[in-house]
């Protein structure tokens, strides 16, 4: 049995803030726990604007705190997410999060992540197995 909490997180290797400076992530659960998903919750921050796209992952996403407006890229449609309200990236969607107030999230993600992933030029997360070096 694993038990841990996002305060025992904080400050560790499993505290991410993005290279763009648009979010952070407590990776409470990673590949290394071998359990076939990852979880994390995530703060996107008011004002920002990050696109994404998971080609090598399924993400799905529920909002405990905040709002954004998230955009499906390639079909243009919009959504207003506010907590309560859960949104799955079934088919790798390329999408786009505009936080309009500090957005915090519980993200599970298919396979499960390292947690030294973070977005590419195109807001890919790489594929990398725990036998891959950093």
């Amino acid at each position: 049995m694993i038990v841990r909490s996002f305060k025992d997180i904080e400050g560790t290797d499993r505290h991410i803030k993005s290279a763009s400076g648009t979010w952070e992530s407590k990776r409470i659960v990673l590949a290394r726990e071998g359990v076939g998903f990852s979880l994390h919750e995530t703060i996107l921050y008011a004002g920002t604007e990050t696109s994404m796209w998971y080609a090598n992952h399924i993400e799905a996403v529920l909002c405990v705190e905040g709002e954004a407006e998230l955009t499906n890229d390639e079909t243009g449609e919009k959504h207003w997410i506010a907590p309560g309200t859960m949104y799955l990236l079934n088919e790798h969607d390329k999408h786009t999060l505009r936080p309009k107030t500090d957005f915090r999230c519980v993200c599970v993600f298919n396979p499960p992540i390292t947690g030294r992933e973070d977005h590419d030029e195109n807001g890919v997360y790489p594929l990398i197995t725990e036998t891959e070096e950093a």
